[in-house]
């Protein structure tokens, strides 16, 4: 038994109204879409451009913290090497364990 299709005029009329529904949402979001890429996108590139900003402080920071680490060292090698001295006996206690 087989049934026969019926076309249905209701039918097309409904899926037209609903296809155009669709577009009409669709063109009404696009605006909307598009200025929140842009919005994205601009935050993105800010917090981009911080980061970097924040990486050249560190990197500049450590710099200066080396610089100051290397004078303390040349003005005072006996301490520095005490200082070596006890940091590795500390070390090789607690590996030992």
């Amino acid at each position: 038994m087989t049934q026969a299709s019926i076309p249905s005029d209701s039918g097309n009329s409904t899926s037209d109204r609903l296809a155009s529904m669709a577009h009409e949402t669709i063109d009404r979001v696009t605006p909307k879409a598009n200025r929140a890429e842009h919005e994205v996108r601009g935050a993105a590139a800010r917090a981009a451009g911080g980061a970097k900003l924040m990486q050249e402080h560190a990197v500049e920071a450590a710099e200066q913290n080396v610089r100051k680490l290397r004078s303390y060292v040349e003005s005072n090698p006996l301490t520095t090497a005490s200082i070596a001295f006890a940091a590795g006996v500390l070390l090789s206690s607690l590996v030992r364990r």
